[in-house]
């Protein structure tokens, strides 16, 4: 009996030291990191599913019918959302001015990104847009007096170079869709600035309703310039459901992560969006990368990576510091 007793002991001690083990594995394996990692995988993924489906739609509409109806949709379901949560707040307290500063970032960055999406492979307007987050941190140093410190000027400096690469200014000039791509990526940056100076009393999901109600009449001013109201199909309206779904889902889930890991670890994830961007572009529109685009990209990521290091060297000092730089999204969004 007592033999039996201590082998019971055993085998207990044994299973509950599995139990833990497993625990550890699971808690390991779900490490917030981890979690936040994963999360803006999936907002990456998420918003260049969206600049596929939008793609794809406008080659049967033009671009302001695109805009309207999905703003229209998203719109809709942000309200919907908003009230659900509690969230609305009067139209008078959301109209701050950073908040319309921002609505106008995003309008004249989307208005500017779709247009080109028509006209220029999905991947290479990914690339371009790489340099978004350089851009934010140029603007953080020159408006809000951000010390940014040499090395990280030079970082800047060296994946603007990366973007010259790609875009490849030649005597020929300089395709005018490439140029509204970099059109997109400034207003994109005065969009992710003004963002950081909107009252936090704002709701998140009011300033994405106005957004998503401000490129919408952006689209309504762009029907008729672009040849007017096509019928709509089935197929066309449930994929710009879908989009709008898209674009939700994609600011979710990068909230989700900027609040689940440390943003250094994070951020990096964001250029994922590139490999969507490749692998759709080549499965939807037969598009690949050029070695110029590969090399201009690789250069524009490195950059942006070293630019992010040393923002977590100087973060130990100003934890807020990289805030701007790691959230910044491509425009298209709500």
């Amino acid at each position: 009996m007592l033999w039996r007793a201590r082998v019971d002991i055993s085998t207990h001690a044994i299973l509950e030291e599995n139990r833990r083990t497993q625990i550890g594995m699971i808690n390991l394996a779900l490490s917030p990191n981890l979690r936040g990692s994963l999360f803006m995988a999936i907002g990456m993924a998420s918003f260049t599913f969206n600049d596929a489906t939008v793609k794809y739609v406008a080659e049967h509409m033009n671009m302001g019918q695109v805009m309207l109806v999905r703003g229209l949709i998203a719109t809709v379901l942000i309200l919907a959302l908003a009230w659900h949560k509690g969230m609305l707040t009067p139209l008078r307290d959301a109209l701050h001015k950073m908040t319309v500063l921002r609505v106008i970032g995003e309008v004249v960055g989307t208005v500017s990104f779709l247009v080109a999406l028509v006209h220029v492979p999905l991947a290479l307007t990914s690339a371009i847009l790489q340099a978004l987050p350089l851009v934010v941190t140029m603007g953080a140093a020159m408006f809000f007096g951000e010390p940014v410190g040499w090395r990280r000027w030079i970082a800047i400096a060296v994946g603007f170079a990366g973007v010259l690469i790609i875009v490849r200014p030649g005597g020929d000039g300089v395709s005018p869709y490439i140029l509204l791509i970099v059109v997109t990526v400034v207003f994109a940056a005065l969009r992710d600035l003004a963002t950081r100076k909107v009252p936090k009393t704002i709701p998140v999901l009011m300033i994405s309703a106005l957004t998503s109600a401000g490129v919408s009449l952006a689209g309504v001013a762009m029907i008729g310039p672009l040849g007017g109201w096509t019928p709509m199909t089935s197929q066309n309206t449930l994929l710009l459901t879908l989009a709008a779904c898209c674009v939700i889902v994609a600011y979710h889930f990068i909230i989700l992560a900027m609040r689940e890991g440390e943003i250094s670890f994070v951020a990096p994830f964001r250029y994922t969006s590139l490999l969507w961007a490749i692998l759709l572009g080549f499965l939807f529109f037969g598009d690949l990368p050029d070695i110029p685009m590969i090399v201009g990209s690789v250069i524009v990521i490195g950059s942006g990576l070293y630019t992010l290091y040393r923002e977590r060297i100087v973060s130990r000092i100003r934890p807020v510091a990289i805030t701007a730089e790691a959230t910044a999204t491509s425009p298209d969004g709500v």
